[in-house]
């Protein structure tokens, strides 16, 4: 019998799809605290401070701030920055724009996050192999450039067969945290003091700069705070949260303190301490292990990219691009070739430019950071215009949440020099791209009003003794529903003739994550056999005309894509020779786009394309 999953069910996938990033720190967070850009001397007050940072770092960011607060912020159960933005009235959505400016932007730095973490969780994992034998070092890069190879090789096969094992694979995983913890914590209780904040305030006092410094690696414990929200609509907010408390907050907290009692034991661990709490007759099944759950978060993380894709191309924030569905059951399962290969590219070259964890570690956290500060902004601005909060209140809570987020941010700000400047770079690249394609559609549009006319109006003008109406049916693509597209009245005046039925159809992306087939469509009849088609769906959703035509059948309109004539409109952009460097961006970007006729499903050979010139 089908039915839906039960809770228990769907928080056993969310360990696999959304603690994967999170679930793999206890790999170098700690490692990162200790040795390399942001050490500092293996001392048990500096164990303790750091430990009592990791725990309230977990505790408030996490628990506190997603897990209680953020994940209320759900667009019909759908989270993420994006989410979170569509939710905010359209007045400060559309003429606000430092808003905007800082949704994109935020959405931007989750594509750095992406680029990196699969690099620095991959390639800590094998770094394991180092405690297995120093003569496994040379080894260690190669092997991590061929994983992450295969990984991004396999991406068009989509991630609905090997999804299931997801999340037994994290469970073992966190299991294995936490005994080998438990065993390190057994021969040193008195770590778990360091749950007292007085040892964090104490790092503090007597680490002075230093201690800031070290901060920026104690991040690297909640860099999957936003995968939490982000995913909450794969599986709900109850599940995650049973998940988070039942299974993946004790067993990181359970192997951060295990790895602390063995570096005030052993000092000398702060190559590996994670790799340390093992035997030596399991490291070479923990490290496979190990890179299996480093293969895991990768993979969330690369699906997540594809999702904050298709919502910005579905949002008009981006140019259209190949997404391919690879799910039947699945709707949010989907591949887009581009970001794959840039993906791919780039993690082998970080990789290979950095050589290890701790280099990589430089890069890490900054991007992440300055989401998690735009987050706390955004909600201080849903509590206030959606939620209807006092701004008092608003500002205290928020106000609060952003003490953490602002410290971990500033102190993110070191690791500049040390390649913390890649996913900035990255985040503004990709947000300044978003911003032109944004300003080049809003230019264009203005630019074709003269060939726009209201839709009341097409029906004299078809009926018109000049015009002939042919055998069949024309479907125009058409971006405003109370207006013709412009391509009406240039195929008119270069014809003088049109089929005898017209659709008018617009596929509108609201600011949702789905719509409902049973809600999708509107249909107006304006007479002669002229229709106006509206079909709404959620920026999660892709439009394909094949199925909305296929739906107007069993509203009384007989349309068979197969039979239909699609007119699509291009239009050729010429830049001035004084032009703006964002002009050249659109340009570049609407050459480059994916076809209308592909990315709508429209069938080969059935649609006819008009140009004409717009100078931007």
């Amino acid at each position: 019998m089908n039915g839906k999953p039960s809770t228990k069910a769907l928080a056993m996938s969310a360990l696999g799809i959304v603690f994967g990033d999170i679930g793999t720190s206890p790999l170098y967070t700690l490692k990162a605290c200790f040795s390399g850009f942001h050490a500092v001397p293996v001392t048990p007050a500096n164990v303790m401070g750091v430990l009592s940072l990791v725990f309230w770092a977990l505790a408030v960011v996490i628990s506190l701030k997603y897990v209680s607060f953020i994940m209320q912020a759900d667009n019909r159960g759908e989270g993420g920055i994006i989410a979170l933005f569509s939710l905010l009235p359209e007045s400060v959505r559309t003429k606000r724009a430092w808003a905007l400016l800082a949704a994109l932007f935020g959405a931007s730095l989750l594509y750095g996050d992406g680029f990196i973490t699969p690099a620095i969780s991959v390639l800590s994992a094998l770094e394991g192999l180092s405690a297995v034998t120093a003569d496994a070092g040379p080894y260690v890069v190669p092997l991590t450039c061929a994983v992450l190879a295969g990984l991004f090789l396999v991406q068009h096969h989509g991630t609905h067969r090997i999804g299931r094992v997801f999340g037994p694979v994290m469970l073992v995983w966190f299991a294995t945290l936490a005994v080998l913890g438990g065993m390190s914590i057994a021969r040193n209780p008195g770590i778990l003091a360091a749950i007292n904040p007085w040892y964090g305030v104490s790092f503090f006092l007597h680490n002075g700069w230093e201690s800031t410094i070290v901060l920026g690696a104690v991040v690297l414990c909640v860099t999957g705070g936003e995968a939490l929200y982000a995913d909450m609509g794969h599986f709900g907010r109850t599940p995650i949260r049973l998940a988070w408390y039942g299974v993946a907050m004790p067993a990181l907290l359970i192997n951060y303190f295990g790895q602390g009692a063995l570096l005030t034991a052993t000092p000398s661990a702060t190559a590996s301490p994670f790799y340390g709490l093992a035997p030596p007759q399991l490291l070479i099944p923990l490290v496979a292990l190990s890179t299996c759950a480093t293969i895991i978060a990768s993979q969330a993380v690369i699906s997540g990219v594809f999702s904050i894709t298709s919502q910005a191309i579905q949002l008009g924030y981006l140019p259209r691009m190949h997404i391919r569905h690879t799910s039947e059951e699945s709707e949010g399962q989907i591949y887009c070739p581009e970001a794959n290969w840039v993906m791919g590219v780039i993690c082998v070259l970080l990789v290979l430019g950095f050589r290890t964890s701790d280099n990589l570690a430089g890069a890490y956290g900054i991007a992440i950071t300055t989401t998690m500060v735009i987050t706390t902004g955004l909600y201080a601005l849903y509590l206030m215009r959606v939620r209807g909060w006092h701004a008092p209140a608003a500002l205290g809570l928020c106000g609060f949440f952003m003490i953490f987020d602002a410290s971990l941010f500033t102190a993110n700000l070191a690791k500049l020099d040390g390649g913390g400047w890649i996913p900035l770079v990255v985040a503004g690249s990709i947000c300044l791209l978003m911003v032109s394609w944004l300003k080049g559609r809003e230019s264009i549009g203005r630019k074709l009003e003269q060939y726009r006319m209201p839709v009341e109006d097409i029906r004299p003008l078809l009926t018109a003794e000049n015009v002939a109406r042919t055998p069949g049916t024309a479907v125009f693509l058409s971006a405003s529903p109370r207006q013709t597209p412009p391509i009406l009245k240039r195929t008119l005046d270069l014809t003088g003739s049109l089929q005898e039925r017209v659709i008018l159809l617009t596929c509108l992306v609201e600011p949702v994550p789905r719509v409902s087939t049973n809600n999708r469509l509107v249909v107006k009849v304006i007479g002669d056999d002229i229709y106006r088609v509206i079909a709404r769906y959620g920026y999660f959703q892709t439009p394909n005309v094949r199925l909305i035509l296929s739906e107007l059948g069993t509203l009384g309109v007989p349309a068979n894509a197969e039979d239909c004539t699609f007119f699509l409109g291009r239009e050729t952009v010429v830049v001035p020779a004084k032009h703006r460097f964002w002009k050249l961006l659109y340009r570049l970007m609407a050459r480059n786009s994916m076809s209308p006729a592909l990315y709508f499903g429209i069938p080969p050979g059935r649609a006819i394309e008009i140009g004409v010139q717009v100078e931007l």
